[in-house]
């Protein structure tokens, strides 16, 4: 594809963001919608098209070469990606349930269920490739270092009894005598075909001549017959032609030149820079001098028409008010004094004063409100939003430039400098306007000094001012334990003690699975369905990678801390860990309660441990904090051999780190656990806002994990191999079970193999019964357990019509929950 064609994919992306900005910002307020199934719709509906959306433009970032267009689809990507994870939150919280399935929604849209799939941003990786390289290279340095200076440990043996060493003897002996029969017999063979070949009388030379035209006949009408076969099932459409099956050349050179693409950006974005500072120094010493002499002569005048209006020199504007901006605005001398004056008032009126006042205030508040949800409708409506207007500004800067610029003598696609010009204008005004504030308030005072002779009331103010500005500074600062330690000093202990871990290279898009098509039937019957591992690698990569790999996203989104995911052995859970580091470049850290076993004893060790762990976490963002087993740190009781371990070891101290992550700290806990029935609920539940339940695979992914996972280890896919029905017979059993079994049956010898003799379904068969798989009613227990939580509660109340019920009253639920 061309340029032209990825600037046509931005023009239709920005059209459906203006048709859906304008459904979603009507003129008039739409009034609260009773039926709750009806307003899903609506989210999904949204959902699904902000999804689109943020696909296209997506696409468009990653091969668009002209940086400041690039840089106008990221602001609205950023701000699609953060409305999608505002819908998904407001879905959840409207149908209890983190899963959702929108097949009516596709079908109306005339979509496929891969195009739910959330795309991962490649800027996530590419901006941040030196820092990632660093980081690594650096963890590999120190545990290089770590294994040489680790002492080689001592080999201690034990004293081998008479029987012991008679055995061993007899096994090498044994062993010996077989290898030298093996030789033995070899030699025999040889020596038989040698005496074979060498008797001219034992094969005529016709017999053998009839020999080998019956075996070339065969073979050659074996394989006329095989190519007929074949061909009749292409016709029939049961089979797919070889020339389809590969990639033509047309798709090889379109993903040629879309990976060469990224180092024209890269050069493009040099180009950029460069003339952006270029830019910025030729206008500050051309056009600098100008704009100061003409906002000096603005002010100027201001002050004389000031002085005749109102017959006094006025009170500068202060800097955090914005200085003489406010005078270069289109308004009145009299209307900015007024202005000045009203702010002045309404600082004096919030001052606190008696309880009396106090308390009438508070008393006409209430009425208010009283008032105020009197006349509020009942129904569901759309929370606020902290990306829309993102939306809005993004669609306008487009409509305003992009949209009608015509770019065609632009070849190459570089950058605008008419742009730059007109951008670094306002920000160089802005410069020379807070050195003009400085001159011209000297000015003014001694205006008022020769004209007025008014001393010190500007002073007084300002002094008050000081005063109430330093009084508002005084925080509570965190202590740094670590204060007269550098960065890399930190790293090294952590990796030392194993607390910094190298991610492993694995993708989302590893996680296989398919689609779950029975959930909306289901559900429709009133039966609760399980997910799909694709809705579970839809999940994460809202929940984790999004927020992770885009700091705007994850300031203005809602907050998500620490995600556990729950599910048997087996089902991808620490794989899904490693894939979040890797999707946004994130360092690994390990608190798993055994991890720590021997490290940092004490209050005060685990103070430091802690302090260390978030500290490097936060100046090396994104990060992501694992704890493996997570059930052990809120054990209703703990069993007798994992006392001494001391597995509840953090449960006190890391919920209050974790309050300490604010919106600006890309830092997220990742808990996974296997047995969460053993847990106290309510203490986990408080740590971890976000449970996401991981199941055993169904048909369709089975079906998915046999085809690739046979296929990446080397395995080839023959009619001989019934995958359906491997399938079907491997119900129960998770993708570790599977990768375990084919590890087993496609050995390197099973692969040389595999011309002769095609890999079948039976061979797979028998390693399988020697394993247990996940049981129904283990998966059961594990449903029981999620409808316990908070979600699973609202769940169950919205089924039975519980909670539409206890809606309406309202005063009630609020009470409830100040007294929680």
């Amino acid at each position: 594809m061309s340029q032209r064609s990825y600037n046509q994919l931005w023009a239709d992306a920005q059209l459906e963001l203006s048709r859906l900005l304008a459904e979603e910002l009507p003129a008039e307020a739409p009034r609260p919608q009773r039926d709750r199934v009806v307003f899903f719709q609506r989210l999904a509906l949204f959902y699904v098209r902000y999804l689109q959306i943020f696909r296209q433009l997506n696409k468009a970032y990653n091969q668009v070469v002209h940086p400041q267009k690039r840089r106008a689809i990221r602001s609205v990507l950023e701000a699609v990606m953060g409305r999608l994870l505002e819908l998904k939150n407001e879905m959840v919280e409207k149908e209890f349930s983190e899963y959702h399935y929108m097949d009516d929604v596709l079908h109306d849209l005339k979509l496929t269920p891969v195009n739910l799939e959330i795309p991962i941003p490649r800027y996530f990786i590419t901006e941040l490739r030196k820092d990632v390289q660093e980081r690594k290279t650096m963890i590999t340095n120190i545990l290089k270092t770590v294994e040489v200076t680790e002492s080689p440990q001592l080999v201690i043996t034990k004293d081998m009894s008479q029987e012991e060493a008679v055995t061993i003897i007899q096994v090498a002996e044994r062993a010996r005598q077989k290898r030298l029969r093996a030789k033995l017999n070899e030699e025999r063979r040889n020596m038989s075909r040698k005496n074979r070949i060498s008797d001219p009388g034992a094969v005529g030379t016709e017999l053998a001549a009839v020999c080998i035209q019956k075996v070339w006949r065969g073979y050659i009408q074996r394989k006329r017959t095989k190519m007929a076969r074949e061909e009749e099932m292409i016709f029939l459409g049961m089979a797919m032609d070889p020339k389809y099956q590969l990639p033509c050349r047309a798709e090889t050179t379109a993903q040629s030149s879309e990976a060469s693409t990224q180092t024209v950006q890269e050069e493009h974005e040099d180009d950029y820079q460069k003339s952006v500072v270029a830019i910025t120094n030729q206008l500050r010493d051309v056009e600098g001098h100008d704009m100061s002499n003409t906002m000096k002569d603005q002010i100027r005048q201001w002050f004389i028409e000031c002085r005749d209006s109102t017959g006094v020199f006025p009170d500068y504007p202060d800097a955090e008010d914005g200085g003489s901006a406010l005078i270069f605005a289109e308004k009145h001398p009299q209307q900015l004094i007024e202005e000045i004056a009203a702010k002045e008032e309404e600082e004096s009126n919030n001052k606190p004063k008696g309880k009396e006042e106090k308390g009438k205030k508070n008393k006409g508040k209430e009425k208010e409100k009283g008032k105020d949800e009197e006349e509020e409708e009942p129904g569901l409506k759309m929370m606020p939003s902290a990306f829309l207007p993102d939306l809005e500004i993004g669609n306008k800067v487009y409509d305003d430039f992009w949209k009608n610029h015509n770019d065609s003598s632009n070849y190459n696609q570089r950058h605008e400098v008419e742009l730059i010009k007109e951008e670094k204008r306002k920000v160089i005004e802005a410069e020379i306007r807070l050195q003009v504030d400085e001159q011209m308030r000297q000015e003014l005072a001694e205006w008022k000094l020769t004209v007025d002779k008014d001393k010190g009331g500007k002073t007084k103010v300002n002094a008050k001012k000081k005063k109430g500005s330093k009084s508002g500074k005084k925080k509570k600062k965190e202590k740094d334990l670590t204060a007269d330690r550098t960065l890399e000093s930190l790293c090294q202990e952590l990796v030392d003690q194993g607390l910094l871990k190298q991610a492993k290279n694995v993708q989302l898009q590893d996680f296989l699975g398919d689609y779950s098509y029975l959930g909306t039937t289901l559900r429709q019957n009133d039966i609760e369905p399980m997910p799909s591992l694709s809705d579970v690698r839809q999940v994460l990569a809202l929940y984790g990678v999004l927020p992770l790999g885009s700091q705007v996203v994850h300031e203005k989104a809602p907050l998500i801390k620490a995600i556990l995911l729950a599910g048997p052995a087996g089902v991808g859970k620490k794989m899904l860990v490693h894939a979040v580091c890797q999707e946004t470049g994130a360092n690994l850290f390990d608190l798993s309660p055994l991890n720590l076993v021997g490290k940092y004893p004490g209050k005060s060790g685990l103070a430091m441990m802690l302090h260390m762990v978030f500290k490097v976490a936060r100046l090396l963002q994104p990060s992501v904090i694992w704890i493996e087993d997570a059930e052990k740190m809120f054990y209703k009781k703990v069993p007798k051999e994992e006392k001494e371990l001391d597995p509840k070891r953090l449960k006190k101290d890391l919920p209050k780190s974790l309050k300490l992550i604010k919106g600006e700290d890309r830092v997220l806990i990742i808990g996974t656990t296997k047995d969460p029935q053993s847990t106290d609920i309510k203490s986990l539940c408080k740590m971890y806002n976000k449970i996401i339940l991981i199941p055993r695979p169904d048909y369709g992914s089975r079906y998915i994990l046999w085809k690739q996972l046979i296929q990446k280890h080397g395995g080839e896919l023959t009619k001989a191999l019934d995958l359906s029905s491997l399938a079907k017979i491997s119900d129960g059993y998770t993708p570790g079970h599977m990768i375990q079994v084919i590890q087993g049956v496609v050995t390197k010898l099973r692969i040389l193999q595999q011309v002769n003799r095609p890999l079948t379904a039976v061979e797979f068969v028998a390693p399988l019964a020697q394993i247990d798989p996940v049981l129904q009613p283990e998966e059961e227990a594990l449903k029981n357990w999620y409808a316990k939580t908070p979600l699973g509660k609202k769940r169950i109340k919205a089924a039975t019509g519980k909670d539409e019920e206890e809606a309406p009253v309202k005063g009630k639920s609020t009470k409830k929950k100040g007294k929680k």
